[in-house]
């Protein structure tokens, strides 16, 4: 099982929010996921970005993969 660290699409049409979770990378994007790392609001001026720093630290540990999105997340709040 390969895990990845992902955004999850949250909230109604038109008004997205984001979770940012660690998932099996065969999951579908909405589907189950393995823990909730955080989450990305891009609807706040700036946008609003909050992550267990320890949570998705241990991840990367076990081999976690980030995806394009979340690597950019992960790198403007300082991890990675």
């Amino acid at each position: 099982m390969a895990a990845r660290i992902r955004l999850t699409r949250m909230g109604s049409k038109k008004r997205p929010f984001y979770r940012i979770v660690a998932a099996d990378s065969e999951a579908p994007r909405d589907g189950k996921f393995l823990e909730i790392l955080g989450y990305y609001n891009p609807l706040k001026d700036p946008a609003e970005v909050k992550l267990h720093e320890d949570k998705v630290r241990y991840w990367l540990s076990q081999g976690a993969i980030a995806t394009d999105t979340a690597k950019a997340l992960l790198k403007r709040e300082g991890i990675k």
